[in-house]
C-alpha cells in the first residue's frame, strides 16, 4: 500500500491537500491518508466491477426468482456502502503496519529469494493460503455463536447479484479479508504483485455472486465459482471456499452445484414458465 500512498502524496496530497509543514512520513498523516485511499479504492472497485458485472454478466432473469427480494439491488448496495467504512478501520491499521515496514513486502525482483520464479510461486501460495484461511473463517462464521450476529446479514440475499459481494456485516467482511492482509506479514511478496492480487480477490468476490455458472467442464469440481457459491447462499452448510473446492472436500462440506445437475435457480424458473 506504500506505493499507492507515495503516488497519492506525490501527485495530490502534498501539493494540493496537506499543509506544507506536515511531513509525508508523519504517522497521523499516513493513517488519515490510508483511511481515505482505502475507502475510495474499495468504493471504486466495488461500484466499477459490480456495475460492469451486473449489466454485462449477471442474468437479469434471476430477478424473477421467488427468493429474489423486493428492491434487492438497492438494498445490497446500501448495505455494502454502510459497511465498507467500518471494514476499512482495522484494514487501515494493517496497511499502516505495512507502510511502516513491518511486513515482508519488497520492491525489486532482485529482493525475491528466487527471482521471477519466486514471484510466480508467491502468487500461487497467496491463493492457496488465503483460500484455506477464508474457508475456516467462513465456516467458523456459520457457527451458532457467530452466525446470527455477524454472517446472517450476508445470507439475506438468497439469489445474489454482484452487488451482494461486499454486502457484509463489518466484522464478517473484515474477518473474511484477514488472510489477504496476514499473508505479506508471514511470507515475502512483491509490492506490485500484492496490489494486483488485492484487486483480483475483490473482483473474484464479485464474480462468485454474478449468477454466471459457466465453468470449463474439467474444472467444474475444482474451481469454486458462482454455481458453488449460489448453493452456499441457498443451502448454507456447503461450499465455504473462495477459489477452489479443495478445502470443502477436505472438510466434508463440498456440494456439487445444483445448477450442474439441472436443479438450479435457472432450472426452477424454466419450470415455472412451463407451468
Amino acid at each position: 500500500m506504500d506505493l499507492v500512498l507515495e503516488a497519492a502524496d506525490r501527485h495530490l496530497l502534498t501539493p494540493y491537500v496537506y499543509p506544507a509543514g506536515w511531513p509525508e512520513a508523519e504517522p497521523c498523516r499516513q493513517l488519515l491518508s490510508l483511511f481515505v485511499i482505502t475507502n475510495l479504492g474499495a468504493l471504486a472497485l466495488y461500484l466499477l466491477f459490480g456495475t460492469l458485472s451486473y449489466y454485462f454478466i449477471f442474468d437479469h432473469e434471476l430477478k424473477k426468482h421467488p427468493q429474489f427480494l423486493e428492491n434487492q439491488v438497492s438494498r445490497e448496495i446500501s448495505y455494502a456502502l454502510r459497511s465498507l467504512p467500518w471494514i476499512s478501520v482495522p484494514t487501515v491499521a494493517l496497511f499502516f503496519a505495512e507502510v511502516r515496514g513491518y511486513s515482508k513486502l519488497y520492491d525489486n525482483i532482485e529482493d525475491s529469494p528466487y527471482g521471477w520464479s519466486g514471484v510466480f510461486l508467491s502468487m500461487l501460495s497467496f491463493l492457496f493460503f488465503t483460500d484455506m484461511g477464508i474457508y475456516w473463517i467462513h465456516r467458523g462464521l456459520h457457527h451458532k455463536l457467530f452466525y446470527k450476529r455477524f454472517h446472517k446479514p450476508h445470507h439475506l440475499w438468497k439469489i445474489a447479484t454482484p452487488f451482494a459481494s461486499h454486502a457484509f456485516h463489518p466484522v464478517d467482511g473484515f474477518m473474511q479479508s484477514l488472510p489477504y492482509h496476514i499473508y505479506p506479514f508471514l511470507f515475502p511478496l512483491h509490492k506490485v504483485t500484492y496490489l494486483g492480487l488485492y484487486i483480483f480477490v475483490n473482483v473474484w468476490t464479485i464474480s462468485i455472486h454474478d449468477g454466471d455458472y459457466r465453468v470449463p467442464r474439467p474444472l467444474r469440481h475444482i474451481i469454486n465459482g458462482s454455481a458453488h457459491h449460489t448453493d452456499h447462499h441457498l443451502y448454507f452448510d456447503y461450499n465455504y471456499g473462495q477459489y477452489f473446492t479443495l478445502w470443502d472436500k477436505i472438510g466434508g462440506s463440498y456440494k456439487s452445484p445444483t445448477s450442474f445437475e439441472g436443479k438450479g435457480p435457472h432450472d426452477y424458473l424454466r419450470k415455472l414458465r412451463e407451468k
